[in-house]
């Protein structure tokens, strides 16, 4: 079971659980994306302990962190976890990474309070130039994911190999696994990021950073993967957009690049951020 480091009260009665993964230096927040955990940055830090304090938060819904049955999960509350982390443990301003969702808190973050952010990697976040109308399409899959299995032994065989995890570091795969679920009376186990939760992320995506982008004043590196997927599609558009933003391409890996080569990313994640 996973035991947080620190637990910060953040908006909504939301308490964010705080994960040390380890280092010496100037501090450097890890945000991982939608359905995962901080702990999933695990891999990635090993090869950055030797030049920062890595901390990993986990965001409003996962991990470690429950909401409250009756809060929507409305983006603006990421960005609120990572001010109140930011500020109880005297981070800011900060050099940071994000992944997707966590990528797009960043930006919120520091469009909200400019100054948070000293420097920032963002891995294909998911900032869109116009909202999306209608049902979100990624929401009714994540309501019918298979939470429930026998073992985390049986989690890890399901997921090894196939869909978002088919190019996945086994070990990688292994520290979501290990961290992303509850133990359960009978021995079985749940995801922490239940099907429900994710599909509200989805849901309440909407927010205004997207019009706010030439208002960042912080080194920014953005970048994106060689999937062709929608979220690395977009990593030129707000490249454009932003003041002095460097463009990156990870063209060898996916949208899930942490999990799967994390000694790359901790390189560009170094050279971002300085």
């Amino acid at each position: 079971m996973t035991t947080p480091d620190h637990v910060i009260p953040s908006s909504g009665g939301v308490d964010v659980a705080v994960h040390e993964l380890g280092g010496e230096g100037p501090p450097l927040l890890l945000c991982h994306a939608t359905g995962f955990h901080g702990r999933c940055w695990e891999p990635t830090a090993r090869h950055l302990t030797d030049r920062y304090r890595c901390i990993a938060p986990d965001l409003r819904g996962h991990g470690d962190s429950p909401v409250p049955p009756e809060l929507e999960l409305h983006w603006s509350g990421f960005a609120d976890d990572l001010l109140a982390v930011i500020d109880a443990l005297d981070l800011g301003p900060v050099r940071a990474a994000g992944w997707s969702m966590g990528a797009a808190a960043l930006v919120l973050a520091e469009q909200r309070r400019p100054g948070t952010i000293h420097s920032a990697f963002l891995f294909e976040p998911i900032i869109f130039p116009v909202l999306p109308t209608g049902p979100n399409p990624m929401a009714p899959g994540a309501r019918k994911r298979r939470e429930v299995f026998a073992s985390r032994d049986e989690a890890f065989d399901n997921y090894l190999g196939k869909g978002p995890f088919a190019n996945a570091d086994p070990a990688a795969l292994h520290g979501y696994v290990e961290h992303g679920f509850s133990d359960r009376p009978d021995g079985s186990v749940i995801l922490k990021c239940r099907g429900e939760i994710e599909a509200q992320v989805y849901e309440h995506h909407g927010h205004d950073a997207w019009d706010r982008l030439d208002e960042l004043d912080v080194p920014l590196v953005l970048a994106m993967s060689g999937d062709g997927g929608r979220p690395a599609q977009l990593v030129p558009l707000l490249a454009e957009r932003v003041p002095g933003a460097t463009l990156l391409r990870l063209d060898e890996l996916t949208h899930m690049a942490p999990l799967e080569d994390p000694a790359a990313v901790a390189e560009a994640v170094a050279d971002a951020v300085g």
